[in-house]
């Protein structure tokens, strides 16, 4: 009986943990390591962010999933991953510490066969002063940060109503914070609550973001073809902040935060703040933090995990100037190069590159989007990692039948810009491939004919039947494998 060890359970985690169950049966083990009690659709926190969903529309309980699928599930941080064992047992395991119940506070070690970190990204707040929901900012980067969100953005409104001016500051807050997607949706909501109280006189709502241009969104931008125009995703971004009465400041790295000012610094190297009394700013990522060591007990950390704390995968990590970044140089199996049996889904790998131009500021700060791997992807490579760990265990053979390349990988996005049953409207995105192929497609980097980019209230019901069918599917009901990622 092989043993298959999941850290993670959202996106990607659950995806691989249920496809993997799903294929490998009762013969094997899925073993799920979280430290979260509830699976959440991270998508609609924008909704819980402004009120129109309670945060239990947006999760539900793992425990009972996991159970009716015959998955092990431990409530629980992994701390460090042993892929040779130690001097006590020759088998491969992590190192778990128990986050509640009768055994909170105690370690375990968990034996795998074959090990899928998917631990996401830790919200790294503390990489910029004064940022988070127990600082000077918001969040709705969990469910409950959102419900955070809400309750302050309640107070804010209930000032406009009383005929105060408020100004609300929404974005980045890191200056190589990546998830722009999810603070423009907000943005848009917000504005669209304003004006649906008919207070956006009163109300100064700014996007601030260290994209070089609007509409990047950690991809490099894009190019849309509509009614026989082609047109650049800065232009599309910047006319819907236009239609909602945002105004933008771009090129922009947080760099502290104070109660009711944000500073920042931009890329010409000049210091600047921006005053707000509400504020809701997406912090850097980082990887987890656990720790590897190999069977002497020395640390191996830096030969399994890059510097930002993800796990390397079959990438070309090698230093190289931007111009000579290939598409060749992304991973498409996310197998760690050094264990074999140690892969890594969602935001848990490290990308090989930036796929937005780095750049940096005369006084040397690094001011540009780290690549995104959210929502889709994450569900995408979680399922081919699940189905070729399974290919190996089933078969007995090293190859990888399943593949998922960023370079190869398209993706929609439909980003709220508000909600209502008449009045509800989204941006619809879709990009193909992910990672621009120059090579491929020399003159725009993507197929033009897979990427769309409309407004309208169409986009906002699919976006709400997505939440309900994505949640449906995520609760392992009938058929749920039918469901796309």
């Amino acid at each position: 009986m092989a043993k298959v060890l999941v850290l993670g359970a959202g996106i990607a985690g659950h995806t691989a943990a249920l496809y993997a169950k799903r294929i490998l049966k009762k013969q094997h083990e899925v073993i799920v390591v979280s430290p979260n009690s509830n699976y959440q659709w991270v998508p609609s926190n924008i909704w819980v962010g402004v009120g129109l969903m309670k945060p239990e529309q947006v999760i539900f309980k793992l425990a009972p999933v996991y159970k009716k699928q015959g998955i092990i599930y431990k409530q629980a941080l992994a701390l460090s991953i042993h892929p040779e064992g130690d001097s006590e047992r020759q088998k491969a395991f992590v190192t778990v510490k128990y986050v509640t119940g009768e055994q909170e506070g105690t370690e375990e070690k968990v034996e795998y066969d074959y090990l899928i970190n998917a631990t996401g990204p830790k919200l790294n707040f503390a990489a910029t002063e004064g940022l988070g929901p127990d600082k000077f900012t918001n969040s709705v980067c969990t469910y409950d940060h959102a419900a955070h969100a809400w309750k302050n953005l309640q107070n804010s409104l209930e000032k406009l109503e009383k005929g105060e001016k408020q100004s609300f500051l929404i974005g980045t807050g890191h200056p190589l914070a990546t998830c722009q997607g999810a603070a423009f949706e907000y943005a848009l909501n917000i504005a669209f609550e304003v004006n649906k109280r008919k207070l956006n006189h009163l109300a100064d709502i700014w996007w601030i973001s260290n994209e070089y241009e609007l509409g990047d969104f950690g991809m490099g931008g894009a190019y849309i073809k509509r009614n026989g125009y082609i047109t650049p995703t800065k232009i599309f971004t910047e006319s819907i902040l236009k239609e909602y009465g945002i105004q933008w400041i771009k090129r922009a790295g947080v760099t502290k935060v104070e109660q009711g000012v944000a500073h920042y610094e931009n890329l010409d190297g000049e210091f600047h703040s921006k005053t707000f009394d509400y504020a809701m700013l997406i912090p850097g990522f980082a990887g987890a933090g656990m720790k590897a060591f190999n069977k002497e007990g020395s640390d191996i950390t830096t030969e399994v995990f890059a510097a930002n704390g993800m796990m390397k995968v079959d990438a070309d990590y090698t230093t190289k100037p931007y111009e000579e970044w290939k598409s060749s140089d992304w991973p498409s199996i996310y197998q760690n190069p050094k264990y074999d049996n140690v892969y890594a889904a969602g935001i848990a790998f490290a990308p090989p590159h930036a796929i937005s131009k780095p750049m940096e500021s005369p006084n040397g700060t690094k001011i540009y989007p780290t690549p995104p791997r959210t929502g889709m992807p994450s569900g995408v490579i979680g399922k081919i990692v699940a189905q070729n760990v399974a290919h190996r265990i089933k078969t007995g053979k090293n190859d990888h039948p399943h593949k998922a390349s960023m370079v190869k990988m398209g993706a929609a996005c439909i980003v709220s810009a508000g909600y209502g049953f008449i009045k509800g409207q989204a941006a619809v995105m879709t990009v193909n491939p992910i990672v621009p192929d120059w090579e491929k497609y020399p003159k725009w980097g993507r197929n033009l004919k897979d990427t769309v980019g409309v407004v309208g209230s169409a986009g906002h019901w699919m976006k709400l039947f997505m939440h309900y069918m994505f949640l449906y599917k995520a609760k392992a009901k009938a058929g749920w494998a039918l469901i796309p990622e």
